[in-house]
Formats: C-alpha cells, sequence, structure tokens
C-alpha cells in the first residue's frame, strides 16, 4: 500500500517541478537549440508577425522577473489613501471581509489573462499554485499547527483557480454588478471543507488531498447609499480576522492557532456600507459556519461588524460579532466575538493584532453517552455531565517590517485557551512563536522561510497528544499565474 501512495506524490512533484522549470526557462528553453542561418543579402522587410500565447506568458514573466515591466499609472481611487504597499505586503489596505474594498479599482494584470486576451476584460482567471515543505520535531502531525499539518513532508498545498469580476465601486452612477468563483486542490481543503460542499472528503474519509469549491458568490454594488454599499450573496470567507484561508493573503505561510479553530467560510447574505472614508458598517444573515444552508445544522445567524480608519491611516480597529444564534452544539456553530487593531508606526513599521472569544452551548462530553458531530471533537465537561458549556478565547500578534520593495519580516506571537478541548481535542493552553522572512521575484512569486515553536502549558497536545512542545522549519513558494 506505501508504494501506491507514493506514485501519484512522485508525479505530482515530477508536474509541479516541470511546470515551474518551463514558466521560469521558457518555451522555446525546452527545443534543441538551432545554428542561426544566415542572413539574405538583400533582406526583405521584416512583417509584423502576432505572439503565440506561450509567448506572450514567457514575456510577461520575463519583464516581471527583471524589472523591466512597463510602468502603469496610479488608479483611481476614492476614500482614505493607502497605507501598505502590497506587494510585499499582501494587502495595501486595513482589511476587513465580505466585500471587496470600496472605492478602490480594479487594476490588476495576472500572467494568463495577459496572455490570453491582453488583459483588456473586466472578467479576470487567474490563480496561484502554492507547494510546501516543513520538517518538525513531530513524526505524525504537527496539528493544530495549519497549513503544514503533516509531519516532515513536501506538498502541494494549493492550486487554486479565480474566475472573477469585481464590480467597479470607484465611480457613484450606476450600480455594478461583480461574482467570483474559487476551485481549490491540494491538503489546504480540509481548512476550508464546508459540511455540505463536497465535505465527505475530510468529514468522512480524511483524504489527505481534496478539492473544495470555497468561494461562490455576486456582489452588487450601489453607489447611492452613502459613500457605496456592496450587497454579496453566496457562500465566502467568514469576514473577521488577519488571516483569510487563501494563502496569498496572509503574512506568514503557517496560520495562527487563533485562526486554527475559528470558522472558516458561511453561506449567505451580508451588506457592507461605507457610511463615511472612515466609519464602515456590515450587517448579514448567514446558515451558520461552515455547513451549507441544505444541512441539517444550518440555521439563521446573524452578523455585524464596524470598522474605524483615522484620517492618518495609522489605526483601524476591526469588531464583529459574527454567526449568532441560540449558540445550541451543531456542526462548527461558533458564536464569535472578535476584534482586530492594525497600527502603523512609520511607512515600514506596523502591528496587527486580533483577539476573539467563541463558544458552544450542550457540547456533548468526552465521557457522555451523546455522540460528537463526525470529524468534531467532544467536550471535556465535569464528571457526570453528558453535555456542557465550551468557550474558548484567544489572541494574536504581528509585528512587521519591510525591508524593501520585495522584503519584510514578520514576527507573529499567539495564545489560545481551549478551555474544554473541543476546538483541539485537548483541554490546555497553548502559545505559538513564528518568525518569518517574505521574498518576493517580481510580482508572480513569493517564498515565504519560517521557524516556529508552539507549546501546550497544561499537557501533552502535539504529536497526536504525544508531546507539550513542536519545533517545526517550513516555507512556502507560491506562482502566481
Amino acid at each position: 500500500m506505501a508504494s501506491q501512495r507514493m506514485c501519484p506524490r512522485f508525479h505530482m512533484k515530477l508536474l509541479l517541478f516541470l511546470l515551474v522549470c518551463f514558466i521560469v526557462c521558457g518555451p522555446h528553453s525546452f527545443a534543441q537549440e538551432q545554428p542561426a542561418a544566415p542572413l539574405p543579402e538583400n533582406p526583405s522587410p521584416v512583417k509584423a508577425t502576432a505572439q503565440s500565447f506561450w509567448g506572450k506568458l514567457d514575456k510577461f514573466y520575463r519583464e516581471d522577473w527583471h524589472g523591466t515591466a512597463p510602468d502603469s499609472p496610479a488608479p483611481p481611487r476614492r476614500g482614505l489613501p493607502q497605507p501598505l504597499a502590497s506587494p510585499p505586503f499582501p494587502n495595501s489596505d486595513w482589511s476587513y471581509g465580505g466585500s471587496p474594498v470600496i472605492g478602490e479599482a480594479d487594476t490588476n494584470s495576472y500572467p494568463l489573462m495577459t496572455a490570453i486576451n491582453g488583459a483588456q476584460g473586466r472578467t479576470k482567471v487567474y490563480g496561484w499554485v502554492s507547494p510546501t515543505l516543513n520538517f518538525s520535531t513531530s513524526a505524525h502531525s504537527n496539528s493544530p499547527a495549519v497549513d503544514d499539518v503533516y509531519s516532515n513532508r513536501f506538498e502541494l498545498n494549493q492550486a487554486v483557480l479565480y474566475v472573477e469580476r469585481l464590480p467597479n465601486s470607484v465611480q457613484r452612477d450606476n450600480v455594478d454588478v461583480g461574482y467570483h468563483l474559487t476551485a481549490l486542490y491540494g491538503t489546504d481543503y480540509r481548512f476550508t471543507t464546508n459540511k455540505g460542499y463536497l465535505g465527505s472528503q475530510w468529514i468522512d474519509h480524511n483524504h489527505q488531498y481534496g478539492f473544495d469549491p470555497v468561494l461562490e458568490y455576486i456582489d452588487v454594488y450601489i453607489p447611492q447609499v452613502a459613500k457605496g454599499m456592496n450587497i454579496r450573496a453566496g457562500r465566502y470567507i467568514s469576514i473577521p480576522g488577519i488571516e483569510a484561508q487563501l494563502t496569498p493573503n496572509n503574512y506568514i505561510f503557517s496560520h495562527s492557532l487563533l485562526y486554527s479553530v475559528d470558522p472558516f467560510t458561511d453561506t449567505g447574505v451580508l451588506a457592507t456600507v461605507q457610511l463615511t472614508d472612515q466609519w464602515l458598517l456590515q450587517l448579514g444573515i448567514t446558515g451558520g459556519h461552515d455547513v451549507a444552508l441544505w444541512t441539517k445544522d444550518a440555521k439563521p445567524s446573524g452578523t455585524a461588524c464596524v470598522s474605524y480608519t483615522t484620517a492618518s491611516v495609522n489605526d483601524n480597529v476591526y469588531l464583529c460579532a459574527n454567526g449568532l444564534n441560540s449558540g445550541k452544539y451543531a456542526y462548527n456553530n461558533l458564536q464569535q466575538y472578535d476584534g482586530t487593531w492594525y497600527h502603523r508606526f512609520s511607512k515600514t513599521w506596523h502591528i496587527a493584532t486580533e483577539a476573539w472569544y467563541m463558544y458552544q452551548r450542550d457540547v456533548p462530553s468526552t465521557a457522555g453517552s451523546i455522540a460528537p458531530e463526525a470529524n468534531t471533537d467532544a467536550a471535556t465537561c465535569h464528571p457526570g455531565l453528558r453535555t456542557c458549556f465550551a468557550p474558548e478565547y484567544a489572541v494574536v500578534n504581528y509585528v512587521n517590517k519591510q525591508l524593501s520593495a520585495h522584503d519584510f519580516l514578520s514576527f507573529r506571537s499567539d495564545f489560545l485557551n481551549d478551555k474544554k478541548g473541543q476546538r483541539t481535542g485537548v483541554n490546555t493552553k497553548y502559545t505559538e512563536n513564528t518568525l518569518m522572512l517574505s521574498h518576493w521575484i517580481g510580482s508572480t512569486i513569493q517564498i515565504r522561510p519560517e521557524v516556529r515553536f508552539d507549546h501546550a502549558w497544561d499537557r501533552n497536545a502535539y504529536d497526536r497528544a504525544t508531546r507539550q512542545s513542536q519545533f517545526t522549519v517550513a516555507s512556502d513558494l507560491i506562482l502566481h499565474f
């Protein structure tokens, strides 16, 4: 059985290696070089020929990596200036979920679309592949660390394809519509899986690799409401927080413990209103966290968020109450209260801090007769209780320093108290510290090596609850197309 598992992995690695070599070296590098033909004595005028798809793709990457791509004019924008440079940072604005940045134009050019139609259309098809490598003191599993959950492996975390049209929220005259579809394949599918959206791959079968249609939604931008309102309907990323499921949106390759146990995606309707340049309000209703609307676990759940940015754009506070209902135990029916604070010390230094409190009621006890939902953990309740209240709280802080237009350092400190063990399987307090260097090659390749130390303070929680501490060295590589 071991040899049968190794073959597809070997082929996948070989295919990925050839793909990277093909793009880096260019298609002509795979052909045998021929001696140049002698020039004719009376050369005729050379006619311009249309460049092939592969030629355009090759040209885009070469110009991007060598810094010879022509500069484009600054895009139009409404509202406050951008506080950060992206790249090297994942975002240029203090982020909020559930909506495109209102007042910001879509001026991104992607290699694939440039090769297809010169990046002329508003509908864009793009994505990335992200292979990763980690070395760990744990032999079997790095959990509850996520994204590199499998110990001592080279693997494909994400191969992602986007089909996207952003609404034009710079203009104030017309209602505009956008849409977004995402296809994700890799080991990270387990961290986006919803019950009801092909969820049996992970929930029932625990496959290492799988496919998830992570995002499917429509955006309707209505400029006549305040300074612009966006209504999103469909499946979208659970909106609070610094980190996100799609790897280019994060400071660091591996995720914080805070992120690893909070909600991943929601299905519902969310309105985002830009009240003023500094104030933003969000209200929505979903079917609950990480469940499709047609499952028995779905229930009407409210979301309310408010964001405030100072006029200097040096500070942003984003507060959310997320997925609120009765709180009675169901698949990931988490009642979440989340706060995020960004502070910029200078153009090159900033911090990002997040804290949340979550709970569920009537969670089955590990010693009781009620079985928990498939692929979820019961709670360590007091003796004699069949169910109990299961809370957890966490805080994470990032310190980020831009070194150049292509590099930044990030240091993350993380604390999680899983009081009843309902989120990680072990009732203990956790800490995690990670140091990472991010380096960009052009705007299409990002490499993020990191060193990380995790510790469980009350009992063994790592490597299938056999170790109290864990040390990892890891990196990902993100190739955008």
